[in-house]
């Protein structure tokens, strides 16, 4: 839960408590006719409904959420860290969690790409910086992240910092989020 929505739900929860104890007490004293009793208690059943329905929708709001970063960031690390040794698991970490015009695009260009690798001895490790999300819905999400690399080759045996700012596109498939596309930006 984020933000002020569990202080307003522990608000409401608490002022539904007050309003219970003073029906409750004012019963007792036979102040308050049945018929005003279970009104009162209906509606106070109703808020307590509405209340729960609140927390759990702001629950599954950041459960998604959280979901689509941690794939964003796997999928960022994936595409960013290669190497010649053993690239044919590193190209499979990267479809693993690809789907859609991108995996297609990504398997076609793999033996292209393994043999680029293995000429210039590549070494890259990224690692996600930042990432945030910039659209989502149920089913969709655009993330945009922030990775560096270190990238050790042949022309560069000392290694070179890189940074990439990578726009994925992602999508919800068989209960997992899934790259369908990444861009370079910035």
């Amino acid at each position: 839960m984020s933000g002020g929505g569990g202080l307003r739900a522990f608000a409401g929860v608490r002022a539904l408590r007050g309003l219970g104890a003073r029906l409750a007490r004012a019963a007792r004293s036979s102040r308050v006719p049945a018929y005003s009793l279970a009104v009162s208690t209906v509606v106070v059943s109703a808020l307590a409904v509405w209340l729960g329905l609140q927390v759990y929708e702001q629950h599954e709001a950041e459960q998604r959420r959280q979901d689509i970063l941690a794939a964003a960031r796997q999928s960022a690390v994936n595409f960013t860290s290669l190497d010649h040794r053993h690239y044919e698991r590193d190209s499979k970490n990267v479809l693993r969690n690809a789907t859609g015009e991108f995996k297609k695009q990504f398997a076609a260009q793999t033996a292209q790409l393994t043999e680029l690798v293995e000429k210039n001895k590549s070494v890259s490790k990224g690692q996600v910086l930042e990432a945030g999300i910039t659209k989502s819905d149920e089913r969709t999400a655009r993330v945009l992240v922030v990775a560096d690399s270190k990238v050790t080759n042949t022309a560069a045996p000392e290694g070179q910092a890189r940074t990439y700012r990578l726009q994925l596109d992602l999508r919800l498939e068989g209960g997992r989020w899934l790259t369908s596309g990444v861009e370079f930006v910035g």
